[in-house]
């Protein structure tokens, strides 16, 4: 068991919606031995994700590259990683930026993890599994066969692949989110989830808007995602943190894909109000791009141990609107 108390953890990303939400279940544990390390500017809404954090020191992504590649004294107190700090646009077209944001700064805290024998966490992505067509399998090795759809799932799994093949997935562990969304994603603007856009829609307009679909097989708002809520993503990636004998790429979704319509009548339940849901055509420049079906298995991650039982979408849903959206809330408040 590797244990949390000992010593620092770095969360990368720590001030965006999977890594605020990190260090808020880290604080949980009533700790606060973290650095937190992320790009902030001052009254921007990620500044709002950390009022209600408590961590040791802060620092900007550009510094801790400085420390590993000097291998730094200032990190003898490190001993757990925890990075998820990426550029996470599934339309980002500079194929060089995400080379160096999410390839090549993956590869150096890795490195210099394995080095100083601290154990070593980074966020992978089912952006990785692309249309889905060679499978969803965390417990298949063959991932060579995988086929991203977008810059973004490629530099994902570039990472993955070195990892493979320097031998790296035997000490550290790659995390495969889903659908996640919940509290403390409003700072990514068009890249938030659904449930944030449709809420503010349902406020201005009292209806919300999905994408029709392309394909004849699946129907207007039909296409079915794995949605995992905010809460699960940080309890299942804070289990594997303290379980060191779990390495290798692990899939974090719910393990039951909902549709879109799931969703959208999720939401205005939560809300207390009929269902008004129109459809509006997919951009283009997405319909070739865009993933009709995922859904997780995680059974590599229930047969390590992981006996915690989820979030429905619905009680997911209900939670989100209810506890966070309406009273306009940050988790920790």
């Amino acid at each position: 068991m590797h244990d949390l108390k000992d010593g620092v953890t770095i969360v990368t990303g720590g001030a965006g919606l999977i890594g605020s939400a990190t260090i808020w279940g880290i604080n949980n544990q009533n700790l606060q031995n973290v650095w937190l390390v992320d790009w902030v500017e001052e009254d921007s809404l990620k500044q709002k994700n950390l009022d209600n954090l408590q961590y040791q020191r802060f620092l900007d992504a550009k510094v801790l590259r400085e420390l590993i590649r000097e291998k730094s004294d200032d990190l003898s107190e490190v001993k757990t990683i925890i990075h998820l700090g990426a550029c996470s646009s599934t339309t980002e077209t500079n194929k060089a930026y995400l080379e160096d944001n999410n390839f090549l700064y993956t590869q150096e805290i890795c490195e210099w993890s394995l080095d100083s024998n601290v154990r070593f966490i980074y966020a992978s992505s089912a952006a990785t599994y692309g249309d889905g067509s060679a499978g969803m399998d965390d417990q298949d090795e063959d991932i060579e066969k995988l086929s991203p759809l977008n810059l973004y799932g490629w530099s994902k799994h570039n990472f993955d692949l070195l990892a493979k093949e320097r031998g790296w997935l035997d000490r550290i562990t790659g995390l495969k989110y889903f659908n996640v969304y919940g509290p403390n994603e409003e700072h990514k603007g068009d890249m938030r989830s659904v449930v944030s856009k449709a809420y503010q829609q349902i406020a201005q307009t009292g209806k919300m808007s999905l994408f029709k679909s392309h394909r004849p097989e699946y129907k207007d708002g039909e296409q079915k995602r794995d949605f995992l809520y905010i809460k699960d993503a940080v309890q299942m990636t804070l289990w594997l943190a303290q379980n060191e004998k779990a390495t290798g790429l692990f899939n974090l979704g719910n393990g039951l894909a909902r549709t879109w319509l799931d969703l959208g009548i999720s939401i205005f339940s939560a809300l207390k109000k009929d269902a008004q849901i129109e459809f509006v055509e997919m951009p283009e420049n997405l319909r070739d791009k865009y993933q009709y079906f995922t859904q997780a298995k995680i059974e590599k991650l229930r047969n390590q141990g992981y006996k915690h039982d989820l979030f429905s979408l619905e009680e997911a849903v209900g939670d989100y609107v209810s506890n966070y959206l309406i009273p306009d809330l940050k988790l920790g408040n």
